[in-house]
């Protein structure tokens, strides 16, 4: 998939992707050695986005596996079409169950979900399991065959390989703290808040009418609101929200009014706006 550190950094940067050498690095490895990678990290930092980068460079399918509370088997990996197979026993009245079972758990009725799509792929595949801290521990035991062996079990079909291993990325907002069982089969990345060079750099190929003085300071901003007790600090996908808002109100530079009539595009919670209203000093910026 990549020829080095520095092909991974240049063809994730084709895509608008920078990334950083830890990043660029660990992505490199994980084609390499062939282990899953899990991310981990605040959200709006660019895990998911990692993920659909690597699939676009590498001119590869993305399936995705969006985790939430009460995701299951059904939902992750396969179910049965029941009211087909109801309609089928319907339709062979005259057959003995022996004879319906053996066809109504058949390929035919079968509902392929991410995991089993991802592993019977015979194409290059991104499987983004996305956001695993939501997910109940359960799923963790369902995930440790897939990413153990790239193979999926299915009772009544048997058991199905991967003949072409998909690249997988699992991305974590640390909600909860993961089974060391799952961590011990990836590679480990954690993504935080960039350094103020690369934001600029983010910033710049996001929003490249901005003027480079105004992108300076709106990072400047965006690191001292982090450096606050905020519920929840602006990430990077807020500064670029940011960035745009100000170029889509013709700001020219920063000043209080703007700001402060602004930061609702960076901040979330009406206590971290009075709190950022009140100690933001765009002087000591």
């Amino acid at each position: 998939m990549f020829t080095s550190v520095d092909d991974v950094s240049a063809r994730l940067a084709e895509t608008g992707y920078l990334a950083s050498p830890a990043v660029a690095t660990t992505v490199f490895l994980a084609a390499r050695l062939g282990k899953p990678l899990l991310v981990e990290g605040p959200a709006g930092v660019g895990k998911t986005e990692l993920a659909k980068a690597v699939a676009q460079v590498a001119d590869a399918r993305l399936v995705r596996l969006q985790c939430y509370e009460g995701v299951d088997e059904s939902r992750a990996l396969y179910e049965w079409n029941h009211a087909k197979q109801l309609l089928r026993i319907s339709a062979g009245r005259d057959e003995s169950w022996d004879e319906a079972r053996t066809d109504i758990f058949s390929e035919e009725f079968l509902l392929p979900r991410p995991l089993l799509t991802a592993i019977r792929g015979e194409e290059p595949t991104v499987l983004l399991i996305d956001e695993i801290d939501k997910a109940d521990v359960e799923m963790e035991g369902l995930l440790l065959e897939v990413l153990s062996d790239f193979q999926v079990t299915v009772p009544e079909l048997g058991t199905v390989t991967a003949t072409r291993r998909p690249f997988v990325v699992l991305t974590s907002n640390a909600g909860r703290e993961l089974s060391e069982a799952l961590r011990r089969r990836c590679l480990f990345l954690h993504i935080g808040f960039p350094e103020e060079e690369l934001e600029r750099r983010i910033v710049t190929l996001k929003v490249p009418g901005l003027d480079a003085a105004l992108t300076e300071s709106v990072v400047r901003v965006v690191g001292a609101l982090r450096a606050m007790d905020l519920r929840k600090a602006p990430s990077v996908a807020e500064t670029v929200d940011w960035a745009r808002t100000l170029l889509a109100l013709g700001a020219d530079t920063l000043d209080e009014t703007v700001v402060r009539d602004t930061l609702g595009v960076l901040l979330k919670h009406q206590d971290d706006v009075l709190k950022a209203a009140a100690k933001l000093d765009l002087d000591a910026l």
